[in-house]
Parts: structure tokens; C-alpha cells; sequence
């Protein structure tokens, strides 16, 4: 079965490599809570010791999931482009109201931090549109201004 390639900017994938180290890194302090935590004894009533295989599970499957983004990863090459594409920032006015985004791949997706996906409803409205197009989302007027 292929994968799907995972559109990353060179940040994201930074970030995430980092992320990796970090959890890496976390390892043996959660193996030493588990073991700390067995030395009290009955396992069956033992919250330090649930609590801190639920640690363990839970950074596994992180570090399990970044391997695997990576793994897939593409990096958007960033520039200038003419139309609405990955890695590019996009300035739209939203039916009056001006705001700026960077187009990004669905992983590094993050709307509070300006950053949507070119999967996402409004990213499907505006990928490969030009500036000074007006397009149509959710009955809202929304036109291109700049793409940087």
C-alpha cells in the first residue's frame, strides 16, 4: 500500500525532527518512572505505575507517528509564485475583513497561527487562483489580494 505523501515547509519538518529528539530523549525518564513506579508493589492498584505506562504508550505512538510523517514527507519549496500554491502566504480580503495565511500541507496546519492546509475548505476555494480573483466561500465574497 503507498503512503500519501506529506507535504511539509523546511520549518515544519524541522520542527518535527526536533519533536522527535525530544521524545527520544524522554525515554529513559519514563522507563525509570515505570520501574520506580513497580518497586511499590501491586501493580493492579498502582496509579504512579498506570500513569506512567499511559506516558510511555502515548510518547511511542508520537514518536511512531513523526517517523512516519517524515518518512513520507515532501518539502514545499517556498517563492514567488503567480497562483495560490503550497508554501506560498496569501493575503484575502474575507468579505471586508483582510487576512493573511501561509498555505501549508494538512500536518502543519494551525489556523490560529496563520497557517492553513490546501485541503482545508478555504484552501480548496482559493489553490490556484490568481490575484484579484474573486471567489466564492461559505456565500462570502473573498478576493485575492497578494500571494507572496
Amino acid at each position: 500500500m503507498n503512503k500519501k505523501e506529506i507535504h511539509l515547509t523546511a520549518e515544519g519538518k524541522k520542527d518535527l525532527e526536533k519533536e522527535l529528539e525530544e521524545l527520544i530523549a524522554k525515554r529513559p525518564e519514563i522507563a525509570e518512572k515505570i520501574a520506580t513506579a513497580r518497586a511499590f508493589g501491586d501493580l493492579s492498584e498502582n496509579e504512579e505505575y498506570s500513569s506512567a505506562r499511559a506516558e510511555q504508550k502515548m510518547t511511542e505512538n508520537r514518536i511512531l507517528e513523526i517517523q512516519d510523517i517524515l518518512k513520507n514527507a515532501k518539502v514545499i519549496k517556498a517563492g514567488k509564485r503567480s497562483t495560490v500554491a503550497l508554501g506560498v502566504s496569501v493575503k484575502l480580503d474575507l468579505g471586508g475583513r483582510k487576512v493573511e495565511y501561509a498555505v501549508v500541507g494538512a500536518t502543519e496546519a494551525d489556523p490560529t497561527k496563520g497557517k492553513i492546509s490546501n485541503e482545508s475548505p478555504i484552501g480548496k476555494v482559493i489553490m490556484g487562483h490568481k490575484v484579484g480573483e474573486n471567489l466564492e466561500f461559505n456565500g462570502r465574497k473573498v478576493k485575492i489580494i497578494s500571494i507572496n
